[in-house]
Parts: C-alpha cells; structure tokens; sequence
C-alpha cells in the first residue's frame, strides 16, 4: 500500500514538472515570437508571431482546470505584450516627465490588460475547443481570437495595436484576406490554423493547419496579380520635416519651422508638380486659424509653390454655453491660393496623451500625466474635397482603428490620409508597428494611403497594401508618390462588416453549443458503460 501510495505521488510530482515545464515553454515561443514576429528594428520574421496564439492554445488545452487555463494564457499574453509594447516607456518618462520608477511598469501595466484576452482565448480552448473535432476546434479558436482582437479595438477606449494580421504585412500577399474578413477575421484565420498546428491530434490535423498558412498568401498573390480599379489617379508630395520635439513648441522656431517646411515642399516639387503637398500632425507648432505672421508665412508658402497643402496643426473652438475654449487636433486642407477649404478634428483621442480618462473623477491622474494635452474630439468624419480628391485623415493613432477608416471611406474618401508625429518614440519598434498597422487599413478599405509623419516612417501603400515607397527615421526629406490610384469600388468587408459580426457571433455560439451537448453526452456515456461492465 505503501508503495502504491508513493508510486502515485511520484507520478503527480513528474506530471507537475512537466505541466511547469510545457508553461515555461510556451512562455519562452509567446515571447520570441511577439517580439520577432511583429516589426521591430532588430528582425522581422512575421510568422513567429503564430507562435503567441499557438502558446496560448497549446498552454488552454493541457491545463488541468478552467481557472489554470486562464491564468496560464494570461501570463503568457501579459509578457509577450509586454515584451513587444516595450517602447510605451520612453514617451512616458521622456514627455511625460515621470521618473522611470513610474516609466518601466507602464508596458507591464499595458501587457495585464491585453493579456486578459490571451487568457480568455485559453479558457476557451480549454472548455470548448477541447470537446469539439479538431476541424470545428480550430474553426472556434480563430473566431474567438477574432472576436477578441475585435473587442481589445473598442474596450477601455481600445487598443488594438500588434494586431495578429499585422506582422504579416511585409508580405503583401499574406495579407490580402483582409479585404474579405477584415484585419481582425484575418487575424483569426492565422490564429486558428496556429492553434490547430499546436494542438492537433493527428498528423492530418496538423498538416491541415500548415495547408491553410500555405494557401492563404498564394491566393493573395493571385489578387495581387489582378489590376486595381482605379477612377483617376493623383501625385502626392510628403514633407518630413524631422523637427526636433524638444524645440517644436518653442516660440523662437516657428518661424524656422515653417520655412523648414517650404523648402523640402520646394525641393519636393522642382521636378514637376503634383496634386497634393501633406505636411504631418502638428507640423505648425502656432494656431493656423488666427491671422498671425506665423499663418501669414504659411499660407505664402502655398501660394509659392501652387499647390493644395493638408497640414497638421492645434486648433480651438469657443463653446458659448459654458464660455471656454476647446482645444482640438486639427488637419487643414489649403487651396493653391491659400484658402481654408475644410478641416478635420482628431476624433478617437490618445488616452494620457490628449486626455486624461475619469481625470475629473480621478484627480490624481491628472497629476501622473504632466505631459497630457486637454483636448476634445471632433465629430465630422466628412472628407476634405479638391478637386477628383477626397481626403480621408486619420490623425495619428487614428490608422490603428477600422471603424474609422470605414467611417471615411462610407463618407466618400476616395484616398486615405495618415498625419501622424512619431518622435516620441525613438527609434524603437512603435514606428514599425505604426506604419503595419496603417497598411492593414489600406487593404481593408482598398485605399490607398498616404502617410506622413515628422520623423518616420512615412510611405505611399498602395490598395493591396504593397509599400510604393517608404522613407527613413530622423531625416528631413520630401517623397513623391506619382499616379496614385484614387479608388471608389468598396470592399466585401466594407460592405458587409456587420454581416460578418453577426455570423462570427452565430458560428461560435453553434460551437459553444456543441461543446455542451458533447459535456452532456459524457457522463452519460461513462455511466453506460459501467452499468454493461
């Protein structure tokens, strides 16, 4: 007996190391792959960022429990966004002037929350998909991951930054399901053909798994192939001033700035001219709307160079009822005389950047966030017109969401507009990330965008999502996109976004169903085959 007894406790023992040993494991592929997968300065090789959905599912289906589930998809999601988040820190300690006592757990802080969503999606493995065939497994794992990646771009005011779809975005013809599904339904298709490659039961399984990864970009080359239909076409030149973030604001260089500005606009246009000058997000560090010397010298700088501009720049509008001023962020679009044609107002705001959310509330915030602006946002998503153009902006992290870009599409655009200011972040992986995320919008909406920023990395991406042209970090140069293509046929996903919700939402409620008629049908199973015995 006693034997027995030692022989089961050494057998629980050996199965404890190896689940600790399996956890450590699919830790250790959750973050190399975050961090290679996705774009960062180092390597980029996209599909290890299947590795993150795969460590997740692998970790949901061998735990023991639901709860154990869900914490070890946590922990893994927590780190590896974490790890990929990293560059959160500078601009907190760098502009928002907090000590990195403070800075350091900001990314960690970041990773907790997102790594609620690895955690859920290994609950769900673990208590649906591991009662389903494996075909209908993977089918539940990459509508959940979808679900999910959907809900992380609208919860606590959203953030759906490494979007899985994402890191696949050097490789056009990966990337081109998200016309049909959306970035978010192509994110599930990669998260699901991961999970069933890690947690397959039969070799078939398996290899149906890497036969989906394969067909995806060889279908996507076929699109590639295809013409895009295109209405018109325009010639746009990009600005990058790279001015430093440390002088923007200083009254002494505005002047500069703006003649900073007009030179790479004229250097941009000496060999012929174009439809379109952009200048990025804030590049005017003065408000464009009063008539000072500052808006004087830019609207003379249009003039010289006879060309429409779209500028950045603060604004304010004055609220009668309560006698205070608004501030907004604000892009300008100037005829070739100089003329205000229209405006947009940043709508979707950067949290502890241009606002300080339940800061009314939670007073004590306001003071954690030295660096954070008090902005409103604005509320018409109607495109800038001149001309065959209409222009829809997205003001910087505006590019992260698809329900804007959808916004400006449904409201006419015709050529999408990304105005954004990425010094904060250095030279870390934020720009990347930026600029991948940006291309996923082009191929949803089958757009092309333009995209400039004040330091990098501004770029010409095509409908398909291929990068026409794309230019360096911390350099002042102007880029020439020639012969855009300006398109007005929609997507399927633009036209059929919430059709698709609704049946993600009906196919994994089918799956859920399943599952708990299979956990029916077992103990009933078990208890006749022991009343035959």
């Amino acid at each position: 007996m006693q034997n027995r007894f030692t022989g089961l406790c050494s057998a629980a023992a050996t199965a404890r190391r190896h689940a600790t040993t399996d956890f450590a494991l699919a830790l250790l592929l959750a973050l190399t792959g975050t961090w290679f997968g996705f774009a960062n300065p180092v390597a980029h090789i996209p599909p290890l960022a299947l590795l993150l959905p795969g460590a997740c599912a692998l970790a949901g289906l061998r735990a023991p429990s639901a709860g154990l589930a869900l914490r070890r998809g946590w922990l893994i999601g927590a780190a590896a966004y974490a790890a990929g988040l990293y560059w959160i820190a500078l601009p907190v300690r760098i502009y928002g002037d907090l000590p990195w006592l403070l800075a350091a757990p900001c990314p960690v802080l970041v990773g907790l929350v997102l790594g609620g969503y690895t955690g859920l999606f290994a609950l769900g493995v673990h208590a649906v998909g591991a009662r389903l065939h494996w075909a209908l497994a993977a089918l539940w794992a990459g509508g959940l991951w979808a679900l999910l990646e959907a809900a992380r771009g609208v919860l606590f005011t959203g953030f759906p930054w490494l979007a899985l779809a994402s890191a696949f975005t050097p490789w056009p013809a990966a990337i081109q399901g998200a016309a049909w599904l959306g970035a978010a339904g192509l994110s599930g298709v990669l998260a699901g053909a991961a999970a069933l490659a890690a947690t397959g039961p039969t070799l078939r399984a398996r290899a149906t798994a890497l036969a989906v990864l394969a067909l995806l970009p060889a279908w996507g080359a076929w699109v590639l192939a295809q013409p895009v239909p295109a209405t018109g076409k325009a010639s746009v030149v990009i600005a990058q001033g790279n001015v430093d973030q440390s002088l923007k604001w200083d009254e002494l260089y505005r002047l500069s700035t703006v003649r900073r500005y007009a030179a790479i606009t004229e250097n941009g246009l000496r060999d012929a001219p174009a439809d379109l000058v952009v200048w990025p997000e804030t590049a005017l560090p003065f408000y464009m709307q009063e008539p000072s010397s500052f808006s004087v010298a830019v609207r003379q700088a249009v003039r010289q160079a006879k060309t429409p501009l779209l500028t950045g720049t603060p604004a304010y509008t004055f609220e009668a009822d309560t006698q205070t001023f608004l501030m907004h962020n604000r892009a300008v679009l100037l005829d070739a005389d100089g003329a205000t044609l229209g405006s947009y107002d940043k709508e979707h705001l950067v949290p502890f950047g241009e606002y300080v959310p339940f800061g009314r509330y939670l007073p004590f915030l306001k003071k954690l966030a030295h660096g954070a602006g008090d902005f409103v946002p604005g509320v018409s998503t109607a495109p800038l017109e001149h001309g065959p153009l209409r222009l829809g902006v997205l003001i910087c992290y505006e590019t992260i969401f698809p329900e804007l870009a959808q916004a400006r599409v449904a409201a006419g655009a015709n050529l999408l507009v990304n105005i954004s200011n990425d010094a904060w972040f250095g030279r870390t992986s934020a720009p990347r990330q930026h600029l991948a995320m940006s291309v996923l919008r082009a191929v949803e909406q089958r757009r092309t965008l333009v995209r400039c920023t004040n330091t990098g990395i501004s770029a010409f991406i095509d409908p398909r999502g291929r990068l026409l042209a794309a230019g360096g970090q911390f350099i002042a140069a102007a880029y020439r996109g020639q012969d855009l293509p300006l398109v007005a046929e929609t997507t399927f996903f633009h036209r059929h976004r919430m059709g698709l919700g609704a049946a993600l939402a009906l196919g994994l409620g089918l799956c859920a169903a399943l599952a708990l008629l299979e956990k029916r049908r077992t103990p009933a199973r078990l208890a006749q085959g022991g009343a035959s015995g």
